[in-house]
């Protein structure tokens, strides 16, 4: 930003090149109103009388100047009385969205069946942290009955079918591994292997980039036997509102329980 005035000795100066010793003075100037309106007066005599200022070092009083106005306006704009109307609110609404979310959500049962889980109080498709951890409980139960499981997660996919690679993958991740759908209930851990107790908690976050695709959505679950929450991928369907999981990536490994474990 080039600025320029007439006058005695007065050339254009950039205010890249002004010193760090402007910039704390300004800084000054922005935290006692008093020596803000002392600042534009003093900047307003110079300007009125320049001949007086002609045989001083005008690279030290110009940005000082410039800073004091810039100060000024600053000041002038922040003042409550100075906002426009609707101004305050909209600040303090964005103050009141948070950028990272936790919900604890309770299960009293783990369903075994498409008739316990369409039974579920409470169940609301509606709230994406809720199916994610609907997905959890009803997974619990795959390794005592795996179709019947798989025809619950066809309910939970949405419109379409849980493909041949899904079915797969999730065979994949917990055979012989149950345990992992258990580690994202609250009270778990390695050393009780993974033992839960009814009510079942799950908490579900989510984070300042969970909702980058529209209607689409990124949560995360956290295990007992890893260090970082886990994703889960949830689409919604916007016709209805509902959410429906879309991926399992969070059933990747974690620490074994200690009875599986041969060095504990």
């Amino acid at each position: 930003m080039m600025v320029s005035f007439q006058g005695d000795s007065i050339r254009s100066y950039s205010l890249a090149k002004v010193e760090s010793s402007h910039f704390s003075r300004c800084k000054k100037m922005i935290k006692s109103k008093e020596l803000r309106l002392n600042s534009i007066k003093n900047a307003i005599f110079v300007i009125a009388n320049p001949k007086t200022y002609s045989k001083m070092r005008i690279s030290t009083i110009l940005p000082t100047i410039l800073l004091s106005f810039c100060a000024a306006s600053a000041s002038y704009a922040l003042t409550p009385e100075h906002q426009p109307k609707g101004a305050e609110q909209a600040i303090n609404l964005s103050q009141e969205t948070p950028k990272n979310k936790t919900k604890t959500v309770e299960i009293a049962s783990l369903p075994t069946s498409m008739e316990e889980l369409q039974a579920m109080p409470g169940i609301d498709l509606k709230d994406e942290f809720q199916v994610a951890a609907i997905v959890v409980a009803v997974l619990c139960n795959y390794e005592k009955d795996p179709q019947t499981t798989l025809e619950m997660i066809d309910f939970l996919n949405g419109p379409t079918d849980v493909s041949a690679y899904t079915k797969q993958f999730i065979r994949d991740r917990l055979a012989g591994k149950q345990y992992k759908t258990f580690s994202f209930f609250l009270g778990t851990s390695p050393q009780n292997n993974y033992q839960a107790k009814a009510p079942y908690k799950i908490k579900v976050s989510s984070n300042p980039y969970s909702y980058q695709n529209e209607n689409y959505a990124t949560l995360y679950l956290q295990s007992s036997g890893a260090d970082n929450p886990r994703p889960i991928s949830l689409r919604k369907k916007p016709s209805t509102g509902q959410w429906f999981v879309v991926d399992f990536n969070f059933l990747a490994d974690i620490r074994i329980p200690v009875e599986q474990d041969e060095w504990y």
